[in-house]
C-alpha cells in the first residue's frame, strides 16, 4: 500500500462520513426515477472506496454492490470477501435516525453468506476522525476472530 492510496482512501472516508451526514434520501434534481446528486455521488464514491479496501485487506472473490433503494432511503454500499479461511462482509448506509452507526462490519463464510457472524459498527464520527491504517486494523479483528459464531 503505497502512501499516496492511504491519503487517497483517508480522503475517500472523509468525504463519506461527510455525505452520509446529508438527507441523501432528498430526490431533488432533474430526475426522481433514480439517484441523483449527494446520493449518486455516495453510492459511486462508495463503490470505489470498497474496491481499494478489498485490495488493501488482501481479499480475493470479491463482490463489490451498491443498492440505490428508493427516493426515501440513502442506498447502500457492500463489500463481499474472502480470506483463505473466512472472508469479510462490510456494508456503508445511511440509518433512518441520525448520528448512528453507518458501516456495518461482520464475518462470512462465503461471499454469499448474507446472515455472517456478529455485526459490528463504526460511526459516522468514527469514519471522520480515524486514520486509514486504525479502519484497516478494526476490520481485520474479523480474520483474527478464529472462531465463526453466527448471529442469532
Amino acid at each position: 500500500m503505497s502512501i499516496k492510496s492511504i491519503e487517497s482512501q483517508e480522503r475517500n472516508m472523509r468525504r463519506l462520513a461527510e455525505l452520509l451526514g446529508h438527507d441523501l434520501s432528498y430526490i431533488g434534481g432533474a430526475r426522481e426515477s433514480g439517484p441523483n446528486g449527494e446520493k449518486k455521488m455516495f453510492l459511486n464514491l462508495g463503490k470505489t472506496f470498497l474496491r481499494t479496501l478489498a485490495k488493501d485487506l488482501g481479499l480475493h472473490d470479491v463482490k463489490v454492490t451498491s443498492n440505490p433503494g428508493g427516493i426515501a432511503v440513502s442506498g447502500e454500499c457492500s463489500l463481499y470477501g474472502m480470506w483463505e479461511n473466512g472472508g469479510i462482509c462490510v456494508c456503508i448506509s445511511q440509518p433512518c435516525l441520525s448520528g448512528m452507526d453507518t458501516v456495518l462490519y461482520r464475518s462470512i463464510r462465503h461471499v454469499r453468506d448474507y446472515k455472517g457472524g456478529h455485526n459490528h459498527f463504526v460511526s459516522r464520527s468514527e469514519l471522520a476522525d480515524m486514520s486509514y491504517d486504525q479502519f484497516l486494523n478494526r476490520l481485520l479483528t474479523v480474520r483474527r476472530d478464529s472462531t465463526y459464531e453466527r448471529a442469532a
